[in-house]
């Protein structure tokens, strides 16, 4: 967060070229900030503020936050999802408090592609930011919106699901057409059915439950 504050300022040479302090959070007003998607969330201990000479403040608090986010999964494990981060300040109407981002959606991409761990189960493809005023109770109110998307990694779940169940299903069809006994058939047919009842249970534990319509998978 940045912000300025025309009453903070001095002249560095009348102080010893000082141009800058770094002082407890609480010591001048700052803009209050909240994410309105969160559910939970670790704050972090470093509640200080950088105060330039001309009246800048800086304030850099990193922190951990869970985020409420609706999920469609009808085509997975090859979805796609996006999910909103939204900043707003309701205690201050637009008219007294609007907020800006300091960077454009590129240039946060690319910061955040730095942190974002490349190697889990979730690429990250996009992001894009909003500004607008939300109106509540006849006043508007300063909201950024982040916009990420995130793709999903489906090698995992090819390997696991979808290929053993594709060749228990062509082992069915070989053995159905095949030249072999009746008893022989219905031995190897009763060994499909629990094979195929094992992977229904695995593929119930991996799939995702919070979406409106069961993926494809998982119906099929």
């Amino acid at each position: 967060q940045e912000w300025k504050n025309p009453f903070a300022t001095w002249d560095p040479q009348d102080f010893c070229n000082i141009s800058q302090v770094i002082l407890p959070l609480d010591t001048y007003w700052s803009p209050p900030v909240f994410i309105l998607e969160r559910v939970d969330g670790q704050n972090s201990d470093m509640n200080y503020v950088v105060l330039m000479h001309n009246g800048s403040f800086n304030s850099t608090r990193p922190f951990q936050v869970t985020l409420t986010c609706s999920l469609i999964i009808l085509k997975f494990p090859f979805d796609t999802q996006t999910c909103n981060l939204s900043l707003a300040s309701f205690l201050y109407p637009v008219t007294d408090l609007v907020m800006k981002t300091r960077r454009t959606a590129p240039e946060s991409m690319e910061s955040s592609q730095s942190f974002f761990l490349t190697d889990g189960e979730w690429k990250f493809t996009n992001l894009s930011i909003i500004e607008y005023t939300e109106m509540m109770d006849d006043q508007g109110f300063s909201v950024i919106t982040y916009m990420v998307s995130m793709e999903r990694r489906p090698t995992l779940y090819i390997l696991n699901l979808i290929l053993p169940t594709c060749a228990l299903y062509l082992l069915d069809m070989a053995v159905l057409f095949g030249p072999s006994s009746l008893e022989e058939k219905i031995n190897f047919q009763i060994a499909i059915i629990l094979g195929s009842s094992m992977l229904a249970v695995i593929l119930n534990n991996s799939l995702p439950t919070s979406s409106n319509k069961p993926p494809v998978i998982g119906t099929h």
